[in-house]
């Protein structure tokens, strides 16, 4: 393996990383442009000097050329989780660390010159990122999102009547949040609910529903 060779492959390894990072840093995500590069190009490296070696060595000792390529598919999971933040029952970053893993595929794929499957994994991987976002956005689109506080009285099972209604309703809670105020005394609680609605229900209506629920002072949109 000449230079020229080092060279095209670790070129190519920027080119598809970066065609997905550039997506990601588009959307504003933890791990961007640079970091999809990096990840990709450190995994063609690894590559690289797995088949050196096996060429060098091969005269002497056995080994898979593939073993240090899996050390990088099991190992990349630590950048992953760095990207992933849990946001109150929501977890948010899951996709970028997926396209971090797999963009260190397709830079083992380049490293050890498969070139077709790296083009079309990286191909693959841009347009899931693409198409499959805008379509997740149109169904975002057909149900409506809402956050509302509600004041009410601090008793067991008013969180349960809460929920039994906006059952009624097909409502789904995605997020639920004791909130702390100094102005409210024990006998008071505030709870901040993110809700998603079902296509025709509107928030007026499920905020004056939840108003009429007995212990509940006051209800308001975020």
């Amino acid at each position: 393996m000449n230079l020229q060779t080092i060279i095209i492959r670790l070129s190519l390894a920027v080119i598809l990383s970066g065609l997905i990072g550039m997506e990601r840093e588009d959307k504003n995500r933890p791990a961007g442009f640079r970091t999809h590069i990096l990840v990709c190009v450190g995994s063609a490296i690894v590559m690289i000097t797995s088949e050196y070696i096996f060429y060098k060595y091969r005269n002497i000792t056995t080994m898979d050329p593939a073993r240090l390529g899996a050390q990088v598919i099991s190992g990349i999971g630590f950048l992953g989780a760095g990207t992933i933040i849990r946001q109150g029952i929501n977890v948010k970053g899951l996709t970028t660390a997926a396209s971090l893993w797999a963009v260190a595929c397709v830079g083992l794929a380049v490293g050890i010159g498969f070139y077709q499957g790296a083009i079309a994994g990286a191909v693959i991987i841009y347009i899931t990122l693409i198409l499959l976002s805008r379509f997740g956005k149109v169904l975002h689109r057909k149900a409506s999102h809402l956050s509302i506080y509600i004041e009410m009285e601090n008793k067991p099972g008013k969180i349960g009547e809460i929920g039994v209604l906006l059952g009624r309703y097909d409502v789904s809670i995605r997020n639920i949040e004791f909130v702390g105020n100094d102005a409210v005394d024990d006998n008071e609680v505030i709870v901040r609910l993110t809700l998603k609605l079902p296509h025709g229900l509107t928030h007026e209506r499920i905020i004056k529903e939840i108003a009429r629920i007995q212990g509940i002072s006051s209800v308001g949109e975020i």
